[in-house]
């Protein structure tokens, strides 16, 4: 049965959670460089969260406005993270694997810029 998302993890919540949950991801991955999450989820935010660092660097601050709603970290991106990354034609992120969480078992991961 094909996906209605075209390609992307559903992660059993609805097309408005997965962009919400995305946008708050990738804040909080920009604010604190790295944050701890599943797998699935680190997978999905990694191209979301490049993509954001690509129009940083771009100077394009209309499309970043559009998924970062925090002025602090939108602030950063344009003035810590773009020129860090200036160089570098992608890659941003690394995503390490880490062992089951207790509770469910599930595959949980770290996600963080590199530097």
């Amino acid at each position: 049965m094909a996906s209605k998302t075209l390609g992307r993890r559903q992660m059993g919540v609805t097309s408005s959670h997965r962009r919400s949950l995305l946008r708050n991801m990738a804040t909080s991955l920009f604010k604190h460089e790295r944050i701890e999450t599943t797998i699935t989820k680190a997978k999905e935010l990694r191209p979301y969260a490049e993509k954001i660092i690509t129009h940083a660097k771009k100077g394009e601050h209309f499309m970043v406005r559009r998924q970062i709603q925090d002025k602090a970290v939108y602030k950063k991106l344009f003035e810590i993270l773009a020129p860090r990354y200036a160089e570098r034609p992608g890659g941003y992120t690394r995503i390490l694997r880490l062992d089951p969480r207790l509770g469910d078992n599930s595959k949980r991961g770290l996600i963080m810029l590199v530097s």
